[in-house]
Formats: C-alpha cells, structure tokens, sequence
C-alpha cells in the first residue's frame, strides 16, 4: 500500500498536479497533510520538464479513416513489486515462454475446481476494472486518462494489467476509438461526441487471466453506429447460447456471420477469440466467421473468449505503423464485445457478466 508522503501513514489521496503533469504519483493521507508539504511539495512540479507538445509519430502514413495517433505517449506505468506478475511484465521484448511453449498443439486445457474458482475471481476483478474505465468514458476525455484510470484500478485489487509489456503492448488496457477494430494503444486523443469506443480489459490475478471488453457510445451517436454496436452485441449473445459440452468450436463463426450479414455488416476475419487460463492466448482458437476450420470439441472445464469484430464496410483490416493498432480497410466503424466463458455440464458460466 501506499505511504502519506508527509507522515508516512498508509495513503489514498494523490496530489491532482502530478497526475496532470503525468508525474509519478505522490500520495498523501488526509488534505491537512497535504496542505502541510505543499512549500515543499511543489517543488517537484516545478522541476518536472516541459510537456512536449502533441504530435502525430507518421504523418506521411496512409490512415483509412479520420483518427490519427496523438503522441508522445505517457511513461510506462509502474506496478508495485508485491503483484504477481505473468512471465513476459519483466521480459525486455515482452516474450510470453510459457504461452509460447505450448503453440503447435491443439490441447485445450480442462481446469479442475480449484483452478475454475480463481478463473471466477479474477473475472469478477476484470469485470469491475472495465466498470470503473467504462465511468470516465466521455468526450473530453483522453484515452490515456483511461489507461491511467484502469491501471490504478488493477492495483488496487492485487492484480497485473495482462497487455502491460504483452510484446512490448506499452499500456495496461487497449483502447479503440470508430475505425479501430482493436489493439488501440491509449494517447493523448480526446474522446468526441458521437465517437464508439472499445474498452478491452485483461487482468492477472493469482496464476489466472481474465479477458472481456465492451463497446461505449459517446453522446449523440447517429443510428448507423447505435444499429452496429447492437448488432455486434447480439452477435456475441447468441454465439454465447451455443456453448455447452460437444459443440464444435467452429460452429460459433456461423451463427455470428449469419446475424451480421443480416444486418449488413461484416465479420472481421484476423483476430479471434481465444483460450484464456494459466496463459493469456491459449488454444482454442475461436474464429467469427462462418465455414472456418477450427479445431476442438467443447468440453466441461474449458475456459475461452468470444469476441465478435464487426464491421460497417469491408471485413478486411490495416495495420498502422505502431504495430498494434488494427483499422478497418476503408475506414468505416467497427465495434466488438468479448466475455470469458467456462463451459459447464448443463451448458456455460459466463465468468465475465455484470454483477
């Protein structure tokens, strides 16, 4: 925990300069400690050097959409050495060894009691890491304030923001904004009226991960965006229906393809849901289109995600120069939603609901 920079006292309150100014933080016990060091105090703000002015990193880049990157980037955030930490938090290319030791086989891990009631747990800790993200969502906000707000937010809980250092992700949430499909890395944008934005949120905790995002209106969005964020969640609703102990995985991508065509939408074919457990990405893989040839068998004891991308245009996807940030081709909106689920024997746990 925390100490009061002033008396040494276990402390919560955090002086609200530093964190503008994107210092690391100091904390504080009650306001009259604070008051009480506050000629001492403000010294550190008035050290701390210029703020650089915001930036596009590759202005000669070809983006498909409006958004653009706005740089520099905060500073890594720091998690305190007591939390338990996956294998790739302290890797200097964030290599995760354990998750990659296992590619190559088509196992799909089936996880004994004691391991399903952690796998509950941590959920419950990734479901209310993304309410408290999900609050600060609104126009005028950056979405680094987010990444600031959800990372504290898994600290105070014990746990390790997974995509923190995941090969070398330099934030703790992603955070994508109309055209990004997913993998947003958290800058200095300014949220807008009418913007669609996806908060994703993996958590460490106790040996486990847990993985769940959403997609949140911002002010007046027009119908077109309100008809895509509710068809994408029904996309994952009814996909969700069909988990239960001899179901193909495959057979998912049918039923989620059907629903989006219907609409008029597309299907996002790069990225899939996953298995999710002792590792952040395990198999099964877990694709949302239709005719696809995955391999596996629903099985009591599994734990994985669905995660419906759809697209208002084409499915296919760019990559911007960041490596991570996925947009849509033609630059139209897509939206997502994605739960952990465990299959059980009368069907499925939805380990990531709203409580």
């Amino acid at each position: 925990m925390a100490v009061c920079g002033a008396c040494g006292k276990p402390a919560k309150l955090k002086c609200p300069t530093c964190l503008q100014k994107g210092l690391p933080d100091s904390h504080f016990c009650s306001q009259e400690c604070f008051k009480g060091s506050w000629a001492s105090h403000k010294a550190v703000h008035q050290s701390a050097p210029a703020e650089q002015a915001p930036f596009n990193p590759w202005p000669n880049h070809k983006y498909t959409g409006k958004l653009r990157p706005i740089y520099p980037l905060s500073a890594k955030r720091v998690v305190p050495a007591h939390i338990a930490r996956p294998d790739y938090a302290d890797d200097p290319q964030g290599y995760p060894y354990s998750e990659a030791a296992q590619r190559g086989s088509n196992a799909i891990a089936v996880l004994k009691p004691a391991e399903i009631e952690k796998m509950r747990k941590v959920c419950r800790i990734g479901r209310e890491v993304l309410e408290a993200g999900a609050k600060a969502i609104k126009a005028g906000v950056t979405t680094d304030e987010i990444d600031r707000i959800v990372h504290e937010a898994c600290i105070e809980r014990d746990a390790y923001p997974s995509p923190l250092n995941y090969f070398k992700f330099p934030k703790s949430c992603c955070t994508s904004v109309n055209e990004v499909i997913c993998h947003g890395i958290p800058d200095k944008y300014e949220i807008q009226d009418g913007d669609i934005v996806n908060l994703d949120i993996s958590v460490f905790h106790d040996g486990f991960h847990a993985d769940l995002n959403e997609t949140y209106m911002v002010g007046n969005v027009d119908d077109a965006g309100k008809k895509l964020v509710a068809t994408t969640r029904k996309c994952l609703d009814e996909a969700i229906k069909l988990v239960r102990p001899g179901a193909l995985y495959r057979d998912l991508g049918n039923t989620i393809e059907r629903l989006a065509n219907a609409d008029g939408f597309s299907v996002v074919r790069t990225y899939c849901g996953h298995g999710i457990g002792r590792e952040f990405h395990s198999t099964p893989n877990v694709p949302h289109y239709a005719k696809n040839k995955a391999v596996g068998t629903m099985k009591v004891g599994h734990t994985f995600t669905i995660e419906p991308m759809i697209s208002e245009g084409d499915w296919r996807d760019e990559q911007w120069p960041d490596r991570w940030t996925a947009v849509t081709k033609d630059g139209k909106r897509s939206a997502q939603f994605e739960e952990t689920l465990l299959v059980t024997e009368t069907g499925v746990e939805i380990l990531t609901k709203k409580f």
